[in-house]
């Protein structure tokens, strides 16, 4: 194993809308570096997020497998869990736990310098995750990491009117 400690300066953020051409404007310029494969991290999963003003990283989502922890370590944005807003500042913590849409979450920056926080995750795999914004449900089960430490992932992503029958097709 490597050295366990890295200080943020030495991370390489990349385009989090550079990894689909097809991400809707409100995600692009909203930047992730990995932590986890470079200090020999192996059950919790950590980034570092950096969002331009106006931005998202990405969709609200909840999750039935994994738990998240928001640290926000500069800017001010919001932060959507369900239905209810509540503003974020620097040196906040947020807890995103498992469960339904209730607990969906998103974050947006909406002061007007980068918003960046770290990412904590319990990295469980498979995991079950709906988008209640586009109605997406998917489960994706996580691999190894490529080069640049991002997972690598078997995904399935669906509409729930468009599931099959339990018995289609037997």
């Amino acid at each position: 194993m490597g050295k366990p400690i890295i200080n943020i300066d030495a991370l390489q953020p990349r385009l989090v809308s550079g990894l689909k051409a097809n991400a809707p404007e409100q995600y692009h310029g909203a930047a992730i570096a990995p932590i986890s494969p470079l200090i020999g991290a192996q059950r919790l999963g950590y980034n570092f997020t950096t969002v331009p003003p106006g931005k998202c990283a990405f969709p609200a989502h909840n999750h039935y497998g994994n738990e998240e922890m928001f640290f926000i370590l500069e800017g001010t944005g919001e932060v959507r869990i369900g239905e209810e807003r509540h503003a974020i500042r620097s040196g906040d913590v947020i807890a995103c736990p498992v469960g339904g849409i209730e607990t969906a979450h998103q974050i947006r920056n909406t002061g007007d310098s980068d918003l960046k926080y770290l990412a904590v995750s319990t990295m469980q795999t498979p995991d079950l995750v709906q988008y209640p914004d586009s109605g997406k449900t998917g489960a994706a089960h996580f691999m190894e990491r490529d080069e640049q430490g991002i997972p690598k992932a078997i995904r399935v992503l669906g509409r729930e009117k468009d599931n099959l029958d339990y018995w289609d097709g037997e």
